[in-house]
């Protein structure tokens, strides 16, 4: 009796041995089993269901903190990237793409080798071998690409040969794509692209994972895992652009008043899956300016109004779809069922139509619209003649007018002739008071002779305003008008004191011997002498005596 318990327990563990030996795809890629139905109905071109079973002896599988991931490279641990162009519209393409990221001072080569950068100092030192992975030799050394091996290692983990295309013996590393219950393998270099169509994808959030693997003699070890959340939606991804000139910051959707604001909208298709497709913009400004339908993604609105309003988009686009199911036809009656005839009734084909359905993006956002600088001009630059000296600077008035709120603060850029290489650059608050009409004037040093390009901005707290000027800085020579004056005021101050001491010394001589009354004639003289001095006061002053009538409402100085 215990021969036959003996006996049936080896048959059941003979049974077992093969479903704990055999690993399926799903085993090793995710514990995510998608139904049946799934995988039925959205099976992707290409891909192979993941019910199929895993060379485990080729391909190791390793679980998470299995110590083996410590040396699954050398110098340190390979990090895999994941990318996607989602969010992808239903019946479009998704391409994703893995990049590999090596440990410091490690690269690929030509070659499709592990190399140690140059000149590149990791915390282990330099080292004497300039090889991580020298596979190059190794294919050699071992008849890699011999049609006899071919059975044996270079295979993918379900047992397909590798494509042979040229140069494929370069690509070292071994790439398992799984996502709705289905696989795709890849042979590759440090990147590897996949693309799928998502006719048959289900619309949501879904999650591709990837497995990437090296060679390792005739074998393949797991050097990372990485996985990614994708989308798939029926509605056209859009994003859409507001800028403003004079806005100050259009991130916060703060706007200006009578500027136009330029909306802007992009759709995401990386596929060009809308490339075919007759594409209509509705736009809604919430200004009560009505429906505004246009073929152009580029359009300029302007509000008039002060206020928050609310904007609305809607994208339309006629795309490829499924064909609605056609309702039954009558039976039409063929030349063989006229009288005489014995065929029986014949079906008209229906032919293949290419049927298209609309989909749609929306866009909604929320806009303020508030006084802003509108506009700037410098409209008079004029020299300035100091009183004393300045080493080699120069100073130059700019007379500024501007449209629209008084700014609070005005910037200086002095640049070079091709407005690229800055020179200086200055700030001041403006805390004059300009009044109701917006004019000052703004006081900058050049520092020599020279052409200069000069950007001057007005800013408040919406809008930064901008105009920008070439000024032309003659140089000095010892005739300037600047030297002309101090000698001028050298010599009258020079024949004053000698008129004054003259004076003094007649005075001093006749007074005696004058009335009073005859005093008159002096008072004269020391009026022309006034006259003269006066005279002489005004060519040193000529500077500051501005002609232009815009500054008779005496316009601030910064």
């Amino acid at each position: 009796m215990e021969c036959v318990y003996c006996f049936l327990g080896f048959l059941l563990l003979a049974a077992r041995l093969p479903l704990d030996a055999a690993k399926r795809f799903h085993d090793v890629l995710s514990n995510e089993r998608p139904s049946g139905y799934m995988r039925e109905h959205n099976q992707l071109k290409g891909w192979s269901s993941d019910e199929n079973d895993w060379n485990e002896k080729l391909y190791p599988v390793w679980k998470r903190g299995d110590p083996r991931w410590k040396n699954s490279w050398k110098g340190g641990r390979v990090q895999a990237v994941l990318t996607s162009d989602s969010p992808a519209l239903v019946g479009s393409t998704m391409t994703f793409v893995v990049s590999l990221v090596f440990p410091r001072c490690q690269k690929e080569d030509a070659n499709g080798n592990i190399v140690y950068e140059t000149n590149c100092r990791n915390d282990t030192g330099p080292s004497p071998d300039p090889f991580v992975y020298n596979w190059t030799a190794w294919t050699e050394d071992d008849d890699w690409g011999n049609d006899s091996s071919q059975g044996h290692h270079n295979v993918f983990p379900d047992g397909k040969p590798f494509p042979r295309p040229p140069g494929w013996k370069k690509r070292n590393f071994v790439y398992v794509f799984h996502t709705l219950g289905q696989y795709f393998q890849r042979l590759g270099r440090c990147s590897a692209r996949v693309s799928i169509n998502t006719t048959n994808v289900p619309l949501g959030p879904q999650l591709m994972e990837v497995t990437v693997y090296r060679r390792h003699g005739r074998a393949y070890c797991p050097i990372a895992k990485v996985k990614d959340v994708y989308v798939v939606t029926d509605r056209i991804p859009i994003f859409v652009t507001m800028s403003q000139k004079n806005d100050r910051n259009s991130s916060d959707e703060t706007f200006l008043r009578d500027l136009p604001i330029v909306f802007n909208v992009l759709i995401h298709d990386p596929s060009h899956f809308l490339i075919e497709s007759s594409i209509n913009y509705k736009w809604n400004f919430g200004d009560n300016t009505g429906l505004f339908v246009s073929n152009n993604s580029t359009l300029n609105h302007t509000y008039v109004l002060n206020g928050t309003f609310s904007l609305n988009l809607t994208v339309q686009a006629a795309v490829p779809g499924p064909c609605p199911t056609p309702s039954p036809r009558p039976l039409t009656p063929t030349p063989a069922l006229l009288p005489g005839g014995d065929n029986p009734l014949q079906l008209r084909d229906v032919p293949d139509e290419n049927c298209r359905i609309n989909r749609y993006g929306y866009f909604k956002a929320t806009i303020e619209i508030v006084d802003g600088i509108l506009e700037v001009n410098i409209i008079k630059m004029t020299d300035v003649l100091m009183p004393v000296p300045q080493p080699d600077d120069s100073v130059v008035d700019f007379v500024v007018t501007c449209e629209g709120t008084i700014p609070t603060e005005v910037c200086t850029v002095i640049s070079d002739p091709t407005c690229r290489i800055t020179q200086s650059t200055v700030c001041d608050p403006v805390d004059v008071d300009v009044g109701e009409l917006c004019l000052l004037t703004v006081r900058r040093a050049f520092s020599g002779s020279g052409t200069y390009c000069m950007n001057l901005t007005l800013g408040d707290e919406a809008s930064l305003a901008l105009t920008s000027t070439l000024v032309s800085v003659p140089g000095r020579d010892p005739a300037s008008p600047l030297r002309i004056a101090n000698g001028v005021l050298f010599s009258v101050g020079c024949l004053t004191i000698v008129v004054t001491v003259i004076a003094l010394l007649v005075y001093k001589k006749h007074k005696d011997y004058r009335p009073i009354e005859n005093s008159t004639g002096i008072v004269v003289k020391g009026k022309r002498l006034n006259v003269f001095l006066n005279r002489a006061k005004a060519v040193f002053s000529r500077g500051n005596q501005e002609k232009d009538p815009l500054l008779k409402n005496h316009p601030g100085t910064l």
